[in-house]
């Protein structure tokens, strides 16, 4: 019997403990997703520039230095086995000989030779004489791929250094985000700033939603991606980001979260990334900067604490407040359970208004009136 009224007893209404969800971004905007098994590697060097570009920094220093390194000592045992094979080291002493590079008297003259060849410093000891033809030719192909070698390592090196992904570091999103009501209609916000007096020129933000599905045929797909509205429609996307600002998504009918109330929504399992893009304005580079938002992180009938005040003659910004909320009155419902409310509120007052007028109009204008609406059809 125990057993019986246990089966038949009411369930908990505390939402079930979920797992932590591993997040798909960081909050600093790292994507947290790994390239395994890829078997052909041959693809990365058929864009070898864009691959040195992504190598991490210790990395780049050691295969900058390795490229001068090898190509002088390269080019040095060519200039020592010219001057092996021409018997220039055998008359080191003769002074009727003309050698093929004037004091080259070994392997480490010719690894100098090649260095001052390359870099073409010329201290003037050592230099090429007109009676060696095969000198001649290593002259010219060294001085040419010197130039090649020098292009594409100096160019990997200043786009290393001039790339913009320290700049995202100075562009902030709030820790949390908030579902309250905005001009009577539940909202999903977050707020971004820049920190730096140089603005990002020509910002938009985006949002997705992402959250695993099941088709109708049975078909799982994983952290499937939903763009989340922020006003591409009416432009609210393309931010002057020169003070923080609320980004607004209005959970309507074409928001995936239009029939989550707060109960659902606190159950649900998804994630929300934000993408803010945009030109530096120092530089004219492309930067983007990412955050994302868990379930717990973001927090229904709050409102963001307001951080722009007037001072004199200027507006200041108070970012000890940018990740501050309070609480407001929000309604528990959903979107939809919401907008319903409304339109009976909305039909009701519609309605009472002719039964109104009735109560203040005379019996024989109430028939009148009656008659007419009962031919017009209404």
């Amino acid at each position: 019997m125990a057993q019986e009224n246990a089966a038949f007893s009411p369930v908990s209404e505390e939402p079930p403990r979920r797992r932590g969800r591993q997040r798909y971004v960081e909050k600093d905007g790292r994507c947290n997703v790994q390239q395994g098994n890829v078997r052909e590697t041959y693809r990365y060097l058929t864009d070898l520039f864009t691959t040195l570009v992504d190598l991490q920094w210790r990395l780049s220093l050691l295969f900058f230095v390795l490229a001068y390194a090898l190509t002088w000592l390269f080019f040095g045992a060519i200039w020592w086995l010219i001057a092996y094979g021409r018997g220039d080291l055998e008359h080191l002493e003769d002074t009727a000989w003309t050698p093929c590079v004037n004091n080259l008297n070994g392997f480490v003259a010719a690894f100098l030779f090649s260095i001052e060849t390359e870099t073409t410093i010329g201290y003037g000891h050592r230099v090429i004489t007109d009676q060696c033809p095969e000198g001649i030719v290593l002259l010219l192909l060294q001085a040419i791929l010197g130039s090649m070698v020098n292009a594409f390592m100096v160019g990997c090196m200043f786009v290393k250094i001039s790339q913009p992904n320290k700049r995202a570091a100075t562009l902030v999103f709030s820790s949390h985000a908030v579902v309250s009501l905005r001009d009577g209609r539940l909202c999903l916000m977050f707020r971004v700033g820049d920190l730096r007096s140089s603005h990002i020129v020509e910002a938009s933000i985006r949002a997705k939603l992402i959250r695993s599905r099941q088709t109708l045929e049975g078909e799982f797909i994983p952290l499937h991606q939903t763009d989340l509205s922020v006003g591409f429609d009416t432009g609210d996307d393309r931010l002057f980001l020169v003070s923080p600002l609320v980004i607004s998504h209005e959970i309507d009918a074409a928001s995936p979260f239009w029939e989550a109330s707060r109960r659902a929504l606190e159950r649900d399992d998804f994630e929300i990334v934000v993408i803010l893009e945009g030109m530096v304005e120092a530089t004219g580079m492309t930067c983007q900067a990412r955050s994302s938002y868990l379930v717990d992180e973001v927090l229904w009938g709050h409102r963001f604490t307001s951080v722009l005040t007037l001072e004199d003659g200027f507006y200041e910004v108070d970012y000890a407040s940018f990740h501050e909320t309070f609480e407001v009155p929000t309604p528990s419902c959903s979107a939809r359970e919401l907008a319903e409310a409304a339109a009976r509120l909305d039909a009701h007052l519609y309605w009472s208004i002719p039964s109104r007028l009735d109560e203040k109009t005379p019996v024989a204008d109430q028939g009148a009136r009656r008659r007419y609406v009962g031919a017009a059809g209404w």
